[in-house]
């Protein structure tokens, strides 16, 4: 019977690790992670649209590769493009995330949340439960008819600017410009604050 020697050099694993190997573990980690910042409107008007709202940030942050990192106020506005008065009004919010999924695959789980809350595509500018729309992903500029980076309307909206403004007054729409001027020029009437109201960032 062979009989090894005790105490810590017996065994290689317990040895101290190098700093140097440590960082250099730490570099490869966030080369492979590489996790790039997107932002991500939501809104509402159908049903409990402050839950639903929560419920939908809670999945994005239940989606692998993707952490919330920030949550706008809650807004209220009038729905875009129909007529006055002919659907409830909207909640909408803006949130940050940094994600290391591709714009396509983002986009998929964005649609899938939809699905899951039950959104119905029956008509343009129709009510719905939930609407997700990725407003912009890094500094990509695409124009792919399946998800046009950034969002070709965000520029023009004053429900998307405000919040986003909110959580980031330095922030640029790709290609269009600092959200600060675009605020500017399309004005924030018709955007209400709903202070008596919060979104949570999930634990």
């Amino acid at each position: 019977m062979t009989v090894y020697p005790s105490g810590p050099q017996s065994d290689p694993t317990v040895q101290p690790v190098p700093a140097s190997v440590v960082a250099q573990v730490d570099a490869a980690d966030v080369t492979l992670s590489n996790p790039k910042r997107a932002v991500i409107s939501l809104g509402a008007n159908l049903g409990n649209r402050l839950e639903t709202l929560q419920g939908a940030i809670d999945a994005l942050e239940d989606t692998p590769g993707l952490r919330v990192k920030a949550v706008s106020p809650v807004y209220e506005t009038e729905p875009w493009g129909v007529d006055p008065g002919s659907q409830p009004s909207y909640f909408n919010a803006v949130v940050l995330v940094k994600t290391t999924l591709p714009p396509s695959s983002l986009l998929e789980r964005g649609q899938a949340i939809e699905e899951a809350f039950d959104r119905v595509r029956e008509e343009r500018w129709g009510p719905r439960t939930i609407d997700v729309d990725i407003l912009a992903y890094a500094d990509v500029v695409s124009d792919d008819p399946l998800l046009t980076l950034p969002h070709p309307r965000a520029h023009q909206r004053a429900f998307v600017l405000v919040p986003w403004h909110d959580l980031d007054p330095q922030a640029e729409v790709p290609g269009r410009g600092p959200v600060a001027e675009l605020l500017a020029a399309v004005g924030s009437e018709g955007v209400f604050p709903r202070a008596d109201l919060e979104l949570c960032l999930p634990d």
